[in-house]
């Protein structure tokens, strides 16, 4: 890289840090970009490839192809993860090595919340990635599949009992997608299983859905998923899951052998080292109202890690994609420049949530929108947020013929194959001395004496 230019390294390649990458200043920065997957993705539709409604590739773009337009060419990009930040040394330790910085962007956003309870991790489904939700969908289909040949209607029963833990945007339309699933997909797709044995619950700790939404909102979500056949269960807490059995706050109890839990959201923890520095509440970084980390020179937060309050939110700000994309606008703009006379402003654009087909809710500051009409402003907005030309093209079909026929040949168990395991680089034994003992491999960079 040039030396003479400012380094900046960039982890983590969500809204927020690819906004700030594409709107740097090339010629006056270096930029590397880290991020542990190589393509970007769509949070807000994970549950649509878990339902089968979209392939994920739709709603992926890689890194590389985005990072050669214009002028981004020059941006370097590390597929790594971030371990740790050596604060004297100016340096990101990775899982392959370190990486030297002038100035450091953190913006990986953030994991599941478990609120102490980290067993969860190994027993319910969440929804946070791309595998993730890949991982749902092959489960769902392959329970169907399963169900639809048990002549135990006991045992079909358990199988085909859903259970989705969290009332926020993206429980009620994961609760949603199964509902639809439930009263439209089944009878047709899978003639041998009685809707009844199929059983969708959601659970939320508070006494609202959409709880961040108007009250309009709540009401109407509530309306529409039982209208799907989804159990409403508010003010109800679980407590503990094993051996496939929900305990909740009440002392109740229900079988569920698939649990997919929504319910919150933290940072991802990084150690930094020459600092006692610590992450704040929530796994979020405590920033000015520039987006310096509080307490570290030379490092910045945007997007869900960013912990930025004001008098409005004094408790941060929501983590959603529109702030993402502004608070990574707006560092590239302040470092671009060098002044820093104009703190961020949250411009809040409203909330939305789909609940299924013809079926939203919106929120725009005073303005609420519910039924058909705000589901075209959510397919809208989201059908323009996407990345590539063909991405958007790819769901805008797909989204047009699940409409007219509740049809779609995404429903397929593609689950895999675990072998041969990869290993690490030079590790499978001793024989490539021999088959590769020459001048030309023992001068090249990865060989290993």
């Amino acid at each position: 890289m040039n030396s003479s230019k400012t380094r900046i390294v960039v982890l983590g390649g969500g809204f927020a840090g690819l906004n700030f990458v594409k709107h740097i200043d090339k010629d006056k920065f270096d930029i590397t970009l880290v991020d542990h997957h190589n393509y970007h993705s769509f949070p807000p539709l994970f549950y649509q490839v878990a339902s089968s409604e979209i392939d994920p590739s739709s709603i992926s773009f890689p890194f590389r192809r985005e990072l050669v337009k214009k002028a981004s060419g020059r941006v370097k990009f590390h597929m790594e993860s971030a371990r740790s930040v050596d604060v004297s040394r100016h340096c990101v330790i990775t899982d392959h090595g370190s990486i030297p910085y002038d100035k450091l962007v953190i913006a990986f956003g953030t994991t599941n919340n478990f609120f102490g309870n980290d067993a969860l991790k190994d027993e319910v489904y969440t929804l946070k990635s791309n595998d993730q939700a890949i991982r749902i969908r092959n489960e769902i289909l392959y329970r169907c599949e399963r169900a639809s040949i048990e002549p135990d209607r006991e045992k079909r029963r358990r199988m085909l009992t859903f259970v989705v833990i969290g009332g926020g945007p993206a429980g009620v339309e994961m609760a949603g997608a199964i509902g639809e699933l439930k009263r439209y997909i089944l009878r047709r797709d899978y003639p041998d299983i009685p809707p009844e044995d199929m059983t969708v619950s959601l659970y939320e700790g508070r006494n609202k859905l959409l709880a961040s939404m108007s009250a309009e909102s709540s009401e109407t979500a509530l309306k529409d998923l039982k209208s799907l056949l989804v159990d409403i269960h508010l003010g109800r807490q679980m407590k503990s899951y094993a051996d496939n059995l929900l305990t909740f706050d009440d002392g109740s109890t229900l079988y569920s052998e698939m649990v997919i839990w929504t319910a919150g959201v933290t940072g991802r923890p990084l150690e930094f080292e020459g600092t006692d520095f610590r992450q704040g509440r929530g796994g979020r970084f405590p920033t000015d109202r520039f987006c310096r980390v509080t307490g570290l020179d030379d490092i910045f937060a945007i997007g869900d890690v960013n912990l930025m309050t004001t008098e409005e939110y004094p408790a941060g700000l929501p983590q959603l994609a529109q702030l993402a994309i502004q608070q990574g606008r707006f560092l590239a703009r302040s470092l671009n420049s060098g002044k820093w006379n104009r703190e961020f402003s949250y411009n809040d654009k409203g909330s939305m949530a789909t609940i299924g087909r013809n079926r939203a809710v919106v929120d725009m500051r005073r303005l609420h929108l519910d039924g058909f009409i705000a589901w075209l402003a959510w397919m809208f907005i989201h059908l323009i947020s996407l990345m590539g030309m063909r991405n958007k093209i790819s769901v805008l079909v797909s989204w047009f013929w699940a409409y007219f026929s509740y049809n779609t040949a995404l429903r397929l168990l593609l689950a895999g194959s675990k072998y041969p395991k990869r290993g690490r680089m030079w590790d499978k034994g001793q024989g490539w001395r021999m088959r590769f003992n020459s001048n030309s491999v023992k001068n090249s960079p990865d060989y290993v004496k």
